[in-house]
Formats: C-alpha cells, sequence, structure tokens
C-alpha cells in the first residue's frame, strides 16, 4: 500500500508550487478539495486521513465523492467539475511519480465533466447600483471604506481578489488621469483610469486610512488586510440596507461579483464593443464576455430593428358551417346524432 500523505504534500510543495509555479489562489483552491476528498474517504473507511493509501483513492471512491458534493452539499455541478479538475492534475502527478498506480490514475482521468445548465449572468440595473453605493454611512470611518470598494469594485469591475490584494502602491491619484494597477489571473496586470467619482472616494478613505504596516488598500477593523470573505459581508449587508430604498434587489443574490457584472453591463451597453469590455475586465479570451452579450437584451433589439422580415402571404380563415363539420368528422352510422338545441334538447326528471 502506498501512502496518500506524502504524495499530496509532493504535489502541492513541489509540483504545484515550484515546478508549475502556480500563484497561491489555485493552491488555495485544491487544497480545499483536497480537504473535502480526505475527509469523505477518511469517513467512508473510517480511518485518518493521514493514514490513507493511494489505491483506496480509486475511480468508484471518486464517483461516490462526486455524488456526494451534489446530494448531500448542494454543491451545483460547476463546482463539481471544479472539484474534478483538482483530481485530475493530481492524478496526472501521479502517472509520474507512482508508474504502478498508471490503471488506477487512468480510470480517475476518464471520469468525464457534468454538463451544466448557462444561466444568463445576475447583474443590477443603474438605480439598484445607485442604492447599494448609497448605503454605507459616509459620515463614519467604516462607512467611508465601504463606499470606496462597493464603488472601486463596481467601477473598474474588480475579482474579489483582485481587490482585496490591491495595494497602497498600485494607486496612482496625483497625475492628470487617476489610476490603479490591478494584478489578475495568472499573474496578469492591467492599469485602469478611474471615474472621477470613483478617484474621490479612494480618496476620501486614504486620507482616514491612517499609517500601518499593512501594504493593502482596504483594511479590517484590526488593521490588517480584508480578505475576500470580509467583503462579501460587506457587498450583502449593504444589499440588505439597500433595499429596503429598492425594493427589487430583495429578490436578487447580490456579490462581489454580481457588482463586475454590473460593470461589463453597463459598459456593453456604452460602447457596444465586447473587445473593449474583455480589455476593462482582464479576460484572455473573448469567450469569457461573450456571457453578457446573452445577457443584454439591446443587442438583441438592434438586431430585430436591422432585420428585414420576409412577408408572408395573408389569407381570410372561415369557419365551416356546423353540418359540413359534422358530416366531415362524425360516423354516419346513427351513434352520433345531430346534436340538438340546447332549448329543444329533453331534460330528464327524476320521479319519485
Amino acid at each position: 500500500m502506498t501512502p496518500l500523505a506524502p504524495l499530496v504534500t509532493s504535489f502541492f510543495r513541489n509540483h504545484l508550487a515550484i515546478e508549475k509555479g502556480v500563484s497561491k489562489n489555485t493552491i488555495a483552491s485544491y487544497s480545499y478539495a483536497f480537504k473535502f476528498l480526505c475527509r469523505y474517504v477518511s469517513a467512508r473507511l473510517g480511518k485518518p486521513p493521514s493514514q490513507l493509501s493511494l489505491e483506496e483513492l480509486d475511480a468508484p471512491m471518486v464517483r461516490d465523492f462526486l455524488e456526494h458534493l451534489e446530494r448531500d452539499c448542494g454543491n451545483t455541478p460547476r463546482t463539481r467539475n471544479l472539484r474534478l479538475t483538482t483530481i485530475r492534475s493530481f492524478m496526472k502527478y501521479i502517472e509520474y511519480e507512482v508508474p504502478a498506480a498508471l490503471d488506477q490514475a487512468r480510470s480517475i482521468l476518464a471520469i468525464t465533466n457534468k454538463r451544466t445548465n448557462e444561466r444568463l449572468v445576475n447583474y443590477l440595473t443603474r438605480e439598484e447600483m445607485k442604492a447599494v453605493l448609497d448605503a454605507p454611512d459616509p459620515a463614519s470611518r467604516s462607512g467611508i471604506r465601504d463606499q470606496a470598494m462597493l464603488y472601486l469594485g463596481f467601477a473598474a469591475g474588480l475579482r474579489v481578489s483582485e481587490l482585496v490584494r490591491l495595494r497602497v502602491d498600485d494607486v496612482e491619484l496625483d497625475g492628470p488621469y487617476p489610476s490603479i494597477l490591478v494584478h489578475g489571473k495568472g499573474r496578469t496586470q492591467r492599469r485602469l483610469p478611474l471615474w472621477k467619482e470613483a478617484a474621490r472616494v479612494l480618496r476620501a478613505w486614504l486620507a482616514v486610512r491612517g499609517s500601518t504596516p499593512a501594504p493593502e488598500v482596504f483594511l479590517n477593523a484590526r488593521g490588517e488586510a480584508l480578505s475576500c470573505s470580509g467583503f462579501s459581508h460587506i457587498v450583502r449587508k449593504h444589499a440588505r440596507s439597500a433595499s429596503e430604498q429598492c425594493p427589487s434587489i430583495a429578490g436578487k443574490t447580490v456579490s462581489p461579483h454580481v457588482l463586475r457584472h454590473t460593470c461589463a453591463m453597463i459598459s456593453l451597453q456604452a460602447t457596444r464593443d465586447i473587445r473593449k469590455v474583455a480589455l476593462w475586465l482582464g479576460h484572455s479570451s473573448l469567450k469569457s464576455t461573450e456571457i453578457y452579450l446573452r445577457a443584454d437584451p439591446t443587442e438583441k433589439l438592434e438586431a430585430i430593428e436591422k432585420a428585414l422580415p420576409p412577408d408572408l402571404r395573408r389569407g381570410l380563415f372561415r369557419v365551416d358551417d356546423k353540418l359540413i363539420a359534422w358530416l366531415s368528422g362524425q360516423k354516419l352510422c346513427g351513434v352520433d346524432p345531430w346534436p340538438a338545441p340546447a332549448e329543444s334538447r329533453p331534460t330528464r326528471v327524476d320521479s319519485g
């Protein structure tokens, strides 16, 4: 039996971090998936995770784990496929590290992704977005911070990881064109200009932020860098408050990524250029930006207005006479007689 723990440790420390040089976010996502996988296998076999063997992690066990995620944990097929991607990456590593487990690894690699529903993106209207931005109290320190975070996340279309990792050195407010340097996915960078209002609220926050050893722009109450979950909590809190002024928000799930979707939709409606939207959001492929074309109704309306529909031949439909319809549709065998008028039909009278 081959111990599983040393292989998992080597996979993260050597293969992912050193050989492939993946980002910290990728390692965190992979470790999160392995935590659930090891706990599930441990509960199934009744042994501690550190004592599991590679041979116990076979294809049937992986299939049961994926089914457990959907059935018991309530995960969507998209999340299920994401966990399967992590397991596949590990099995590709096992193919070279443990050649004796080649058949086992290939049987797991043969597990296919589950098809997912391509839903329309969830975004806010201008009125709803304004209500969320006005929810924080600008007279308090936390309100100034929250308003700057919400406005910057919306105006720049930032991912939550990009927003919480924004450093003070990445902000340029003194030049003629205020801008920020965004560190995106895959170690990519892009510099985005700021709206005047976004620059104003960002200056207001930096004025009350104070000096702190943390290099990040946005800090929590302890003076440390704000986490992704912390910003998600802030968004949900102010969305609930904004729903009192704008009731339509109550029917929507507002998350940090919804702010990004809202920025993309407003930019698409303003520019009519999907390439500019992809450049603003930091998408490496236009395929990722096409989801906004499907969600924008104005694009379809313009196509309808510009298209020339063919003319159809018109006619007048006449209903057949009742006698002709009866002669055409009934069997003339005396079983289905011609229906008598309602007023002349005999009525049944019960005696006694």
